[in-house]
């Protein structure tokens, strides 16, 4: 392989990179629980970037029911949001899709 080749492909593959970290920051997935009453929302890089709680799920008598509540809504934004990837970004990854 001609190496001055090697390093246009490498440029490119960087590029690429870049555009797809561009892309993942506007993908945004919001996963519930509880019937809507807690809410979390995510952007394509796992970063929260919105909670939001019923009132009706504030009760200071059972703190670990709203803990459980955050974190079921967190891995549903988490698995809306790998699924959105994979839509998006699938063919790209080619082999590596095991890893999102």
């Amino acid at each position: 392989m001609n190496p001055f080749e090697f390093l246009k492909d490498i440029d490119a593959m960087k590029k690429n990179l870049a555009n797809v970290q561009t892309e993942l920051a506007q993908i945004t997935a919001t996963g519930s629980s509880g019937g809507n009453i807690v809410n979390v929302t995510l952007n394509g890089k796992f970063e929260m970037t919105n909670l939001h709680l019923d009132p009706l799920c504030v009760d200071p008598r059972d703190i670990k029911m709203l803990e459980d509540l955050i974190v079921a809504a967190h891995h549903d934004a988490m698995a809306k949001i790998q699924d959105e990837i994979k839509n998006k970004f699938g063919p790209m990854l080619g082999g590596l899709q095991g890893l999102v």
